[in-house]
């Protein structure tokens, strides 16, 4: 049988590289975003997914994700997989940043976390046998801190307490884990979102090099498959060395 995937942050960067990873595997997809993928979702068709659903969701609005998830029980009437991708980031400096930016955050990466997670283990059953897997993307700023970045850090750290607090409630029927990538080549990490200065640093790192989010969507379809089944409550780093847990 198939494998029910849910991709949020779809329709690019890591999103929507994860998309394309598990329609290779034949999946059924539901991918959501803020505006509704459909470029995604045309070429997951293309790529060999069964089914595929293209959903608009703003992850920080509880409304939106309920709906979001009655959209997938009907489709699919349930879920063995989600890869939640969708977040923004943010660069200031503390005394620069207004309480309605670091709010921004922390509604979209944080408390969308929680939503999604929550309505997504609603719809999974998953046994000791074949557990269903939830897949989170943190950062590997959620260990290291980074100045002028403090709302994205602090968001991201949160999303490892809600891994580590519902591996352990979960368990064993429902896998739950954190990839926690590195400096990776997206429009987050472009001029629109960070400095100059700051995409420099991120290259500062032992392999030189920005990752691909194909590298982070081979980790989750690992996560997501029989090589997975011994992981849950961590934080995986897919980080070029930047940091070394």
């Amino acid at each position: 049988m198939s494998a029910r995937v849910l991709v949020t942050g779809a329709y690019r960067g890591i999103g929507s590289a994860s998309a394309l990873a598990f329609a290779g595997t034949g999946a059924r997809l539901a991918l959501a975003d803020i505006r509704a993928p459909e470029n995604t979702a045309e070429a997951a068709r293309e790529k060999g997914a069964i089914e595929v659903l293209d959903l608009a969701c703003d992850v920080s609005d509880a409304n939106a994700v309920v709906a979001m998830g009655e959209a997938v029980r009907t489709a699919f009437g349930g879920l063995d997989v989600l890869v939640h991708c969708a977040g923004i980031i943010h660069e200031a400096p503390l005394l620069a940043t207004p309480v309605a930016d670091f709010d921004r955050v922390i509604a979209v990466n944080l408390r969308g976390s929680f939503l999604v997670g929550k309505t997504a283990i609603g719809l999974m059953a998953g046994t000791q046998e074949a557990p269903a897997r939830v897949i989170m993307i943190a950062s590997d700023m959620a260990y290291c801190g980074r100045e002028i970045f403090s709302p994205y850090v602090a968001s991201k750290h949160g999303v490892l307490g809600l891994v580590r607090s519902w591996a352990k409630e979960f368990a064993p029927r429902i896998l739950v884990n954190a990839i926690c990538p590195g400096p990776i080549d997206t429009e987050m990490l472009g001029a629109a979102n960070m400095s100059a200065e700051w995409r420099a640093r991120e290259l500062a790192i032992p392999l030189a090099r920005f990752g691909k989010p194909e590298e982070v969507a081979e980790l989750a379809v690992f996560l997501a498959g029989a090589g997975g089944r011994y992981f849950t409550g961590q934080g995986l780093g897919i980080n070029g060395g930047s940091v070394m847990p």
